[in-house]
């Protein structure tokens, strides 16, 4: 998707515009980062366009999942009650119920004198499209983030994001060795045009490339995701089944992906 700059309403359309086309194949729909609004804005016309979580596009995406059946990842703009602001995503289950928010906790750049940041937490959410894990943009750069939302149990992690021209080869890099490094599906989803590097892409959790959009031109990417192909992954590559850990903080208090915490 390319955004119109700093015209939430206009966005707004043309995303359920998508959202309804899409709909007719798929249960889970990623929007990228700062869809609603553009990335490159002032730190002013941020704050302006900053909404509370049940202002405008939360609600307006909570009424699509409910009409829709999908589950609907949709970042936003957020203002808490402090005016303090986040590039924050909601969780949207396809009854339409909100399920979480989470905080961009990884600023990059000149985003760190415009947003606050978010709590380093990384949370997997059981919803009707498996349990997801959410890293916005430069998240995905390290490699503990991954290795946590894996290692709660996570199936799925979408990464919404504006991913420049300019390091348009890590994103080809790090999606594919977050996939590999965890035997995790990563559906990366980036804008396009705007020196963003477009690209939007599923990778399997051997790391291979499933299904990739253009780095041109605003594209609906739909492709199947196989949870028995996720667990033969883990089988044939056992790597969380092999890996202590404690080598990640906060690792040690997680079970091993399918074990039970209470046992």
């Amino acid at each position: 998707m390319t955004p119109i700059m700093n015209n939430i309403d206009a966005n707004l359309k043309r995303g359920q515009m998508f959202i309804r086309q899409a709909v007719q194949e798929a249960e889970l729909i990623v929007l990228p980062e700062l869809w609603t609004t553009g990335y490159y804005l002032s730190k002013s016309a941020f704050f302006d366009l900053a909404e509370k979580v049940d202002e405008k596009t939360v609600p307006t995406m909570q009424e699509e999942a409910a009409k829709s059946g999908a589950t609907i990842i949709c970042p936003f703009v957020e203002k808490n009650d402090e005016d303090k602001i986040f590039i924050s995503t909601a969780i949207i289950n396809g009854n339409g119920d909100l399920q979480g928010i989470v905080r961009k906790s990884l600023l990059w750049g000149r985003e760190q004198q415009i947003f606050n940041q978010g709590e380093i937490n990384y949370p997997v959410f059981d919803t009707d499209a498996g349990k997801i894990g959410v890293l916005i943009c430069y998240e995905m750069e390290f490699p503990e983030t991954s290795r946590l939302i894996a290692l709660a149990g996570g199936e799925i992690i979408v990464c919404p994001s504006v991913w420049s021209v300019a390091a348009s080869h890590r994103w080809d890099i790090q999606l594919p060795a977050r996939a590999l490094d965890n035997t995790i599906y990563v559906f990366g989803v980036n804008t396009v045009g705007n020196n963003s590097c477009g690209k939007s892409k599923l990778v399997s959790p051997l790391g291979d490339i499933l299904a990739e959009a253009s780095d041109k031109k605003e594209e609906i990417l739909i492709r199947a995701v196989d949870r028995e192909a996720l667990q033969w992954a883990r089988e044939e590559v056992p790597y969380l089944d092999d890996y202590l850990q404690k080598l990640t903080p906060g690792g040690s208090n997680l079970c091993k992906p399918g074990e039970d915490s209470q046992s």
